[in-house]
């Protein structure tokens, strides 16, 4: 998980997550949408992936 991504993941999770696939993205995009703690928590358990 480089720097950048991370600061992607806090300014905007959804575009984080572009290369994880599109479930992914439509996951972290929904939670974006409850609220942005959710989307960013989210993408950075999903960055987190090996």
């Amino acid at each position: 998980m480089s720097f950048l991504r991370v600061l992607l993941a806090i300014l905007f999770p959804p575009l984080s997550v572009i290369d994880q696939g599109c479930g992914s993205v439509l996951i972290v995009f929904l939670l974006t949408l409850c609220g942005w703690v959710p989307g960013v928590i989210g993408a950075l358990i999903i960055l987190n992936k090996d």
